[in-house]
């Protein structure tokens, strides 16, 4: 229970920066949607060009981040030296990366669609590789549990993009999206100059053993990052392949607009992992890790399908969040988030083949997964448009959860409470349906106070069933008060 209570302190820190920060990222969605309307295609061309930057960024810090927690936590290694090497393979990278970008930017940008404005090709490849340098030393924060700086950090990069991008956007009346970018790099860079003095206080050594055994780990988790990576953005990169034009930059920004409210469910899962990362590879030794893993997972279950019942229910309120031009594409809410807790729960079936360092197996599942992410977008793309892009990543991310359970089960077993988690999926399913069937015509106060109690209940259950020993053991203490 200590441990779960560690793990619910450092996810609440790491969720400062993941969750509060892109909460206060989404003031620049308001403000995107306002001023570059989607007519214009302008917040098409950002979805896609951050699509590819999430996908470099996985190439360039090569599995490193999973990598150096599994070699810091090994006896006989020396943590100073695990993160040297990690430096030097991603140093390397994206000198290579930096070098191919501005020696060929003519050819790339006219392969990608952007000949006429290889400016914005130029300036995220400089934000890619700043992020990748800055990968290492992030994670390291992390394994020396130094999860203030790493919120600190986050948050400055953050509060300084918004507050550059209210001066640009409102103040100075910008409406181009060179600006976008153009904030971004400088933003990115001034944080790096933070990591200066924990970078001077490392023992910098060289290691060609332990770079060897590090890369021979971490080369199969980048392939099964690049397929993780493209379950979700293959979407927002084929899109404009297959509906080319001004329309497809269209539609592909009010996909993107609207999946920034789903993203709610990205930063649950993304603030779980920062804790549960180093929390699992420390455990990996205990007698009791398996049951832990179990509750861990079930609990993670629990509170996304509670994040997804407050978000379906009160997307009436929500949806403000993007301009109103690009409230058709809200359909799409609720099935990419179905994705992304389908995505958390894959991420936590994952650590089997991790701990027994058979990470091939990672690989093939999320190729399996990324194959039938892209099958769904080229196949129905053409007929159901961004539709087929949230689908997509239900299929996928289904795919391979599943293949990941099934085989976990022989290699690794772990009791999970199978029951217990299929009836809370089932109440939040009769739930969210209940709310969906709410007619349109009603006022939306009616609405809200319908889904607001159905949410009410939820939470009533989970204390029930889950917290009440919990409960019980607070309203005595009171009462002996």
């Amino acid at each position: 229970m200590a441990n779960l209570k560690s793990l619910v302190k450092d996810t609440a820190i790491y969720g400062l920066s993941s969750i509060v920060g892109r909460f206060l990222n989404y003031l620049l969605v308001p403000l995107y949607t306002a001023k570059i309307s989607a007519a214009s295609g302008g917040y098409g061309v950002v979805t896609n060009l951050y699509a590819y930057t999430a996908l470099i960024l996985v190439i360039l810090t090569f599995g490193m981040e999973t990598t150096l927690f599994r070699f810091a936590n090994k006896q006989g290694e020396k943590p100073d030296t695990v993160f040297s090497m990690a430096m030097l393979m991603i140093g390397v990278l994206t000198a290579v990366f930096l070098t191919i970008i501005y020696g060929f930017i003519g050819e790339i940008g006219e392969l990608i669609g952007y000949g006429n404005r290889q400016n914005l090709v130029l300036m995220m490849a400089t934000v890619v590789a700043i992020d990748a340098l800055q990968a290492i030393p992030f994670c390291y924060l992390r394994f020396q549990q130094r999860p203030i700086k790493f919120a600190t950090l986050k948050l400055l990069f953050i509060v300084l993009n918004i507050a550059i991008n209210v001066l640009y956007f409102i103040v100075l009346k910008k409406t181009d999206v060179f600006y976008v970018f153009s904030i971004n790099l400088v933003c990115t860079a001034f944080v790096t100059v933070f990591f200066i003095p924990d970078l001077l206080r490392i023992r910098w050594s060289f290691d060609a053993r332990l770079l060897r055994k590090m890369l021979a780990y971490s080369w199969p988790i980048l392939v099964l990052s690049i397929a993780g990576i493209l379950n979700q953005t293959a979407d927002k990169i084929i899109y404009p392949y297959v509906r080319n034009g001004l329309q497809g930059e269209v539609e592909l920004g009010i996909y993107g607009a609207c999946v920034k409210i789903a993203m709610i469910m990205a930063m649950i899962t993304q603030a779980f992992r920062y804790a549960y990362e180093p929390f699992v590879f420390g455990k990996a030794n205990d007698k009791d890790n398996r049951e832990t893993y179990a509750k861990a997972m079930k609990y993670f279950i629990v509170f996304t399908l509670l994040a997804f019942l407050v978000v379906v229910g009160w997307l009436d309120v929500l949806k403000h969040i993007i301009g109103r031009d690009y409230w058709e594409g809200l359909a799409a809410v609720p099935i990419v988030m179905a994705a992304e807790i389908l995505m958390g729960i894959y991420f936590n079936l994952s650590f089997w083949y991790k701990l027994i360092d058979r990470t091939i197996w990672g690989l093939w599942f999320s190729l399996a997964g990324c194959l039938v992410l892209i099958a769904v977008n080229i196949i129905f793309i053409p007929k159901y448009g961004y539709m087929a892009c949230a689908w997509g990543g239900v299929a996928g991310y289904g795919t391979a959860m599943l293949l990941s359970y099934f085989v976990g089960q022989k290699k690794y077993p772990i009791r999970y409470p199978l029951r217990s988690i299929g009836i809370y999926v089932l109440v939040a399913a009769l739930f969210t349906t209940l709310m969906i069937l709410i007619p349109k015509t009603w006022p939306t106060w009616l609405r809200l106070m319908i889904n607001t109690g159905l949410i009410l209940l939820f939470i009533a259950h989970i204390i029930y069933h889950d917290f009440r020993p919990l409960l019980n053991k607070m309203v005595a203490k009171i009462r002996r008060k």
